[in-house]
This record gives structure tokens, C-alpha cells and sequence, in this order.
């Protein structure tokens, strides 16, 4: 029986680029349907703040990207700066149908080329390769920057708050690391009905943050 899974991403983060080197792990019978958002719009739903956007995390996360992509055996090396606007880079995924070639391809660009994400003329390129010979003028169209609207406020609803992001049957799973966790579920898809999992959803709050513990 075909299963779908809905996978949200965004340019900028690198997490997803690892996540794709995981894809071959997954069953042939799960369709992945791929969904561009814009990660700064979960971020100021949710009230948080990006990796980048803490000096200490950035460069523990900057590290383990590195170390990561040698575990995994990935070509990696950063763009020139990060973060970077992705409108641009996630519009042309748009404008390709989201197709999961594609998608690939533009990340490879960023972050196994180390390109720039916001160069304009080298995803005309790369648009290029893929027949897409007016991207200026088709990432520009409103129903693109729609989809793109529609997608983010989808994610949002379905408890989306990062990237890379399974939704499958209606279960969020969040990051590159989940990954295993997710083929286990797929195998088992009460899993989390049963037992200790089940009782995490009535898990009771013991204190809420102040502006201070001190």
C-alpha cells in the first residue's frame, strides 16, 4: 500500500541536505512529497530564534555540519555567508514542481558546491539545466509567492516549528537526527499510541519559564 510523507525544508538550513543522503533508508512504498517553506516564518510563529542567530550555537552548529558530512561521506562546504535570504532558491523549487531532482540539485548548488544561495545568476543556471530558461521572471509570478505563503501556513497548522520536518499520518518528525526514529514508526505505526509513548501526551508541566531564574 503506498504511504505519503510530507517533507518540509528550506535552502538555508543544511540539515535537510543531510537528511537527502538518508533518503535511500527509506521504504520503496512511501511517496515523499516535498514542500518549500521559509524557516524564518516558523521561527516567528513559534517565538524562537534560528541556530545562526546565537553566536555560541552558530558555531557549534557550524562544527557538527562539518563533522557530520564526513560521517555521512557527503561533499559539503559552506556558502560564502549564512545565513542567507532563500526566497529566490526556494521559488525556483516552486517554479520546478518541487521535484525532489530538483531539489536536490539546489542543494547540492549550496551546500555540496558552496555557492552563494541568494546569487540570483548562479541559480539561473542551474535553473537553466532543468529548461527553466526565465527564472527572474517565474519566481516573480504571485501564484509562486502564494505557494510558497501556502506552504509555510500548512506547516504551521500541522505543528511544524524547523526544518528539515516529516509529517506522516498526521505525526510530526523534526530533524536530520529523527530520522531512524521515523523508520521505525513506519514499521510500527502504533508505536506511539503504546505504552510509555502513549503516555507522553498527558506528561504534565511542572513550571513555567520566568524572565529570570536567578
Amino acid at each position: 500500500m503506498t504511504r505519503y510523507a510530507d517533507w518540509y525544508f528550506d535552502f538555508v538550513s543544511p540539515f535537510p541536505y543531510f537528511q537527502l543522503a538518508r533518503f535511500g533508508d527509506l521504504p520503496d512504498d512511501l511517496v515523499i512529497r516535498p514542500k518549500p517553506v521559509l524557516f524564518a516564518a516558523l521561527l516567528g510563529h513559534w517565538g524562537n530564534k534560528g541556530p545562526a542567530e546565537i553566536p555560541a550555537k552558530r558555531l557549534q552548529t557550524n562544527r557538527y555540519c562539518l563533522w557530520l558530512a564526513r560521517k555521512l561521506d557527503v561533499p559539503f562546504k559552506t556558502p560564502p555567508g549564512h545565513p542567507f535570504n532563500p526566497l529566490a532558491a526556494l521559488r525556483l523549487a516552486l517554479v520546478l514542481d518541487s521535484e525532489l531532482a530538483a531539489v536536490r540539485a539546489i542543494y547540492e548548488h549550496i551546500w555540496a558546491q558552496g555557492n552563494d544561495g541568494q546569487d540570483t545568476r548562479g541559480l539561473e543556471r542551474l535553473a537553466t539545466s532543468f529548461g527553466e530558461r526565465h527564472m527572474t521572471e517565474s519566481i516573480s509570478q504571485p501564484d509562486i509567492k502564494q505557494a510558497l505563503r501556502r506552504n509555510t501556513n500548512e506547516a504551521i497548522r500541522r505543528g511544524v516549528f524547523g526544518v528539515p520536518t516529516f509529517v506522516i499520518d498526521g505525526t510530526v518528525f523534526w530533524g536530520s537526527d529523527v530520522t531512524d526514529m521515523m523508520l521505525d514508526y513506519l514499521g510500527n505505526p502504533e508505536m506511539f499510541d503504546n505504552g510509555r509513548f502513549g503516555q507522553l501526551k498527558d506528561l504534565p508541566i511542572s513550571a513555567q519559564r520566568a524572565d529570570s531564574w536567578l
